[in-house]
């Protein structure tokens, strides 16, 4: 255990005086803003704070996430076909499979980076929060004052922020705390909750009918039920600070998620039907409130090039668009029939309008009606 302890806190040192420095920030943003600076507000309202502070952060991350789940659930048809071929041999089922990861340039582990670097953040907090409201000593920028002030301080003036649901329980010598027992309830019912339905929105709405059976989509029905029976049998250890951090967290995650997979969902999917029928009511409706020409009844184009005959936009230019019909058509009456055997018609022979207009390609043709 030395030196696992070293390691942990080699690793979580740098993590205390970044955690503890944005927690008291928040801290004194909220004093100054008027909330009482030993009250259990301001430092929930912290811990709030600190999460978003935290996720932001790991935009970049999730991003990342989001392309390696879109790349696995997309392959998984090749994933499929290597695993018919090369069932009987593992090791080369194996090397085609990480072959195929490589040309397609999907890592696999990319889809866990956001929660893995959450880990030590997670345990670092709850290390944190621990030794403030049971020793009152302080981590990192945390001095000892602060770390009483925040041990002692009180939700709703009655429910300590740094007691858990299982040491507050009914069942203990005094009694426990029935406030604190229903709030951290709430807390891990909420974690839970969330942990669900973000996982079961990526695979309702984000998955391939094809990826919904295989390895991978065994893996996900896995997660979709383990992850939330783990955080909520862990729950009822964890302070009602870190219930504030995970909760949080957890509802930044399917909100980020929701938004992704309704703005740049993975094609084939049923998110991705339903964005496509989104613009094309869209475009329709976008549609029906522009100018169309009067003649084609076709939208009409906001500008229009000059190769291209344009088109009466509107019932005012109708006269003036009659005026010019009319003089083409007299201009037609006086030309020679367009006899091909006649000399002149395109042969180089003739100098006149109709040999001018029959030599003349699309452009000039164009110019000349306008």
């Amino acid at each position: 255990m030395g030196f696992i302890g070293d390691i942990f806190g080699f690793i979580a040192t740098p993590l205390y005086y970044a955690i503890s420095g944005v927690l008291i920030a928040w801290h004194e943003l909220f004093t100054a803003l008027g909330l009482d600076p030993e009250g259990g507000a301001g430092w929930a309202l912290s811990i709030i704070g600190l999460t978003l502070v935290i996720r932001a952060a790991l935009i970049p991350l999730f991003v990342r996430q989001i392309k390696a789940s879109r790349n696995m659930q997309l392959i998984q048809p090749k994933v499929r076909e290597l695993q018919k071929k090369y069932g009987h041999d593992r090791e080369r089922l194996a090397q085609e499979t990480m072959k195929l990861y490589k040309d397609s340039g999907t890592n696999p582990f990319a889809s866990c980076l956001p929660i893995l670097l959450q880990m030590p953040i997670f345990f670092t907090l709850f290390h944190l929060l621990n030794e403030a409201s049971r020793k009152f000593e302080g981590k990192g920028f945390l001095t000892d004052d602060r770390a009483r002030d925040f041990g002692e301080s009180r939700l709703f003036g009655q429910i300590p922020i740094a007691d858990t649901f299982w040491g507050s329980g009914i069942w203990r010598e005094g009694g426990g705390d029935v406030g604190v027992m229903v709030l951290a309830l709430f807390l891990v019912l909420a974690m839970t909750a969330t942990t669900f339905l973000t996982q079961r929105q990526l695979m309702a709405k984000n998955m391939p009918a094809d990826a919904l059976s295989g390895p991978y989509a065994q893996q996900q029905k896995l997660l979709l039920y383990v992850l939330p029976v783990a955080f909520g049998l862990g729950g009822v250890a964890f302070p009602i600070g870190v219930l504030l951090y995970w909760t949080t967290s957890n509802l930044w995650t399917m909100g980020q998620q929701f938004y992704v997979i309704r703005n740049n969902p993975a094609p084939g999917t049923p998110a991705f039907k339903a964005k496509q029928d989104r613009d094309r009511a869209k475009a329709a409706k976008k549609g029906t409130g522009r100018a169309r020409c009067w003649r084609s009844r076709r939208p009409r184009c906001p500008r229009p090039r000059s190769d291209v005959p344009r088109c009466v936009s509107s019932r005012s230019d109708r006269p003036r668009h009659n005026a010019r019909r009319t003089r083409r058509r007299e201009a037609a009456r006086e030309r020679v029939d367009p006899d091909p055997r006649a000399p002149g018609l395109g042969d180089g022979r003739g100098s006149g309008e109709l040999d001018r207009f029959a030599r003349a390609g699309p452009r000039e043709r164009g110019r000349d009606r306008r």
